[in-house]
């Protein structure tokens, strides 16, 4: 299984379309932030927008097929870029999305928003490991190319069409492509020659790469830096360094990221024990993953156990023992 693969069986991604913008300038968007595990995107299927860095740097243009990610989920800005007052918006609900529209007539903008939902604690390694402001650029694509931009502004022409009228079933093809647009973005990303900072930037370095899909894909592996070293072809020093100036982080952190997030999995699971939850994420001893799980999460295994598998309440009341609904 491919390390992209790896990732989404390990944390699994959920998307949902929350708007589409139909704005003539002058226009403005204030959103954010969302909810803590939340990772909003913007698919600009018409129009241009410029979008304020939350950093407070440069602001950034964005072109018909552009879409944007704030792994970060910042408060953050976008507007038609002319400086004059924005015309009021008006929101509309249709049946399986909401339109939010302006009277203005000149500039057309055309904006999906959404955002995707990861599960904690698996969110704090997405933000750790993207950057915070992701743009992929899908537009310049030539028709009946099937390289990934090109799967990618069919993936977004769909979800165009799926919002022109209200389809049998359209709020579950939304989120569905929503969701299969974020295993594309990154996709893309990894695959352009300057992939952003972070997890892309290694694997898409082609001798980096085959270190990133080892430690996924065997993660209980007892890797030494040799091992990994002589898989990107490199010295010891040179990968070393090479991690740090791409993703901030050794080759050790990484692996000790991807165990943690695979025994939170495990540990959700009342059937297997401790000791063999730290056998099936590489460590030779349960105390040894007892001192790595704390020092990495903040809780005992014992712990993260007990609260993730605290059964799921409404109104405080514990869903096993709530009264069935009646007709």
């Amino acid at each position: 299984m491919d390390w992209l693969s790896r990732l989404f069986e390990m944390m699994p991604v959920r998307g949902r379309l929350d708007l589409r913008c139909s704005y003539g300038a002058p226009w403005r968007i204030e959103q954010g932030p969302g909810e803590a595990n939340e990772i909003p995107y913007h698919a600009v299927v018409g129009g241009s927008a410029i979008l304020e860095d939350p950093a407070g740097g440069r602001p950034l243009r964005l072109e018909t097929g552009d879409i944007l990610l704030l792994p970060r989920n910042p408060r953050h800005v976008m507007h038609d870029g002319g400086g004059a007052a924005p015309l009021k918006a008006h929101n509309r609900a249709s049946l399986n999305f909401t339109i939010s529209e302006n009277p203005g007539s000149e500039a057309r903008l055309d904006l999906l928003c959404g955002h995707f939902s990861i599960a904690p604690p698996h969110d704090r390694l997405l933000r750790n490991y993207l950057p915070p402001v992701l743009i992929v650029r899908a537009g310049a694509q030539q028709a009946g190319e099937r390289d990934s931009a090109g799967q990618l502004a069919g993936l977004v022409a769909l979800m165009r069409g799926e919002t022109a009228d209200d389809h049998l079933g359209g709020r579950a093809m939304l989120n569905a492509l929503s969701t299969a647009m974020f295993a594309l973005v990154l996709r893309l990303a990894s695959e352009t020659g300057d992939a952003p900072r972070g997890l892309l930037a290694l694997a898409g370095h082609p001798r980096l790469a085959p270190v990133v899909a080892a430690m996924f894909s065997e993660p209980a592996r007892a890797w030494t830096l040799p091992e990994l070293a002589q898989l990107a072809n490199m010295s010891r020093a040179t990968l070393a360094r090479q991690f740090q100036e791409k993703v901030g982080r050794s080759p050790s952190e990484l692996l000790t990221d991807i165990r943690m997030t695979l025994a939170t999995n495990e540990l959700r699971k009342g059937s297997i024990s401790t000791g063999a939850v730290a056998e099936a994420v590489g460590y030779l001893s349960e105390a040894a993953f007892q001192r790595a799980f704390k020092a990495h999460m903040g809780i005992t295994p014992a712990q993260w156990r007990k609260a993730a598998q605290a059964p799921a309440t409404i109104d405080g009341r514990e869903l096993a023992n709530a009264e069935p609904i009646s007709g």
